[in-house]
C-alpha cells in the first residue's frame, strides 16, 4: 500500500459525520472507523491510530445500536473506551438465517455495493435483484460484477440480462485474477470511498480483494464442480485499505438473503411494475381478475414478463411479512424489559 491515510477524510469522514459533533465532543473524544468486529474486541482505524478496543453495544434491546464494520465511533481520548456511535449514512442489513430470526447488520457507511456473480450456474437474476433492492433501499450505488468469464463463450449474454434489471445499471465483466481487468473497479475505489463486495460463496470476492490490494492475504478455495457452489472462504467482515485511497470490505458468502424493511428498495428495483400498479382502475387492485388492471394488460401485451411479476410479488410479500414479524418481536422484547424493570423495583 503506497497511499498515506493521513486525514479522517481518507477513511470516509465527511460533513455528514462532523455535523453530529459538538464542542465538548471535539475536546474529549476522537472519531475512529471500525474495520473489524470480533466477539470480545473491535479494531478501529484513524490517522496514525490502529487499535483494538472493547465492543460497543449501546442498548442490548436494539440490534442496530451496536458497532459494525464501516461505523464511525467516538472514543474517549484518555481511556480509548467507546463513547458514542455516530448516525450512519447508509446501512445494509438482512434477516438473519436460522431460528429466532433477528435483523443482521451487514455493513455501515458504504458508498458502493459490488454485487458479485459469476458466468456459470451461480448467475441468478432473482438473487441479483435482491442485492439491488438492498442497495437501493440503503441509498448505496450498486455495481454488478460478473466474474469467471472464461467459463462461457457468450459472456455478453450475462451482461445483457443484468442490465435489464435497473435503468443505467453499471455492469462490469472481468477476470478476477487479472489486475488489468480488475482496474475497471477503480473509479469506485478512490480516496475516501468505501465499497463492499456481496455475493454467494465461490464467485471470486476474495480473489478480487487480493488482486486489488496486490497480495494474497485472503485465502481462496475452488468451487464444487457439480453445482458451481463455493465454500465460505471469508468468515468475517473486514476493511482493506487500497493504494488508491479507497476502502474495501469483504464479506462472507451468502446462501440466503431474506430482506426486511426495504419497501423503498423494492419499489425502485421494480419501478416498471409499481408505476403500472398506480394506473390500475382500482386502488386496491390485486392484479388478478379485476377489470382495468394495468399489470394484467401489460402481461397480455407482452410488455411485462410473468416471471418478473412473480419475483416482485415474492419480494414484496417477504419484505412485508419479515418487517411485521420483526416489529412484533421488538415490541415483545420491549414489553418484557419493562416488566423486568417493574419487578426489580417491586423487590
Amino acid at each position: 500500500m503506497t497511499y498515506k491515510f493521513s486525514q479522517l477524510a481518507d477513511f470516509g469522514w465527511s460533513s455528514f459525520f462532523s455535523d453530529q459533533l459538538n464542542s465538548s465532543d471535539t475536546e474529549k473524544l476522537i472519531p475512529v472507523k471500525v474495520s473489524e468486529v470480533h466477539r470480545a474486541k473491535i479494531r478501529v482505524l484513524a490517522p496514525d491510530f490502529d487499535e483494538y478496543v472493547p465492543p460497543f453495544y449501546a442498548k442490548k434491546s436494539d440490534n442496530e445500536a451496536r458497532a459494525i464494520v464501516g461505523d464511525w465511533l467516538l472514543l474517549d481520548k484518555n481511556t480509548f473506551e467507546p463513547a458514542r456511535l455516530l448516525t450512519r449514512k447508509s446501512l445494509l442489513k438482512r434477516l438473519a438465517p436460522g431460528k429466532g430470526r433477528r435483523a443482521q447488520l451487514i455493513a455501515a457507511n458504504i458508498d458502493t455495493l459490488f454485487i458479485v456473480s459469476s458466468c456459470n450456474q451461480n448467475f441468478n437474476i432473482a438473487r441479483i435483484e435482491r442485492y439491488l433492492t438492498l442497495a437501493q433501499d440503503a441509498g448505496v450505488h450498486p455495481v454488478v460484477v460478473l466474474t469467471k468469464v472464461d467459463l462461457t463463450e457468450t459472456p455478453q449474454d450475462y451482461v445483457k440480462q443484468a442490465k435489464t434489471l435497473l435503468p443505467d445499471l453499471d455492469v462490469i465483466l472481468l477476470n478476477a485474477k487479472d489486475p488489468a481487468s480488475v482496474e475497471q473497479l477503480l473509479p469506485w475505489c478512490n480516496k475516501g470511498q468505501t465499497a463492499a463486495f456481496l455475493g454467494s460463496s465461490g464467485v471470486g470476492k476474495s480473489t478480487l480483494i487480493n488482486t486489488l490490494t496486490g497480495d494474497d492475504q485472503i485465502a481462496t478455495q475452488d468451487v464444487r464442480q457439480t453445482d458451481d457452489k463455493g465454500r465460505h472462504t471469508t468468515t468475517s467482515r473486514e476493511l482493506h485499505l487500497l493504494s488508491t485511497g479507497g476502502l474495501l470490505m469483504d464479506t462472507p458468502g451468502m446462501r440466503e438473503l431474506q430482506l426486511t424493511d426495504v419497501q423503498m428498495g423494492v419499489e425502485e428495483v421494480f419501478s416498471d411494475i409499481t408505476d403500472l400498479a398506480l394506473t390500475c382502475r382500482f386502488r386496491d387492485c390485486k392484479h388478478q381478475t379485476e377489470p382495468g388492471c394495468a399489470i394484467r394488460a401489460a402481461l397480455e401485451s407482452g410488455d411485462l414478463e410473468e416471471t418478473r411479476l412473480q419475483r416482485w410479488k415474492k419480494l414484496s410479500d417477504e419484505d412485508q411479512q419479515n418487517t411485521q414479524n420483526l416489529a412484533k418481536r421488538h415490541a415483545r422484547e420491549q414489553s418484557s424489559g419493562k416488566m423486568a424493570k417493574r419487578s426489580k423495583k417491586g423487590k
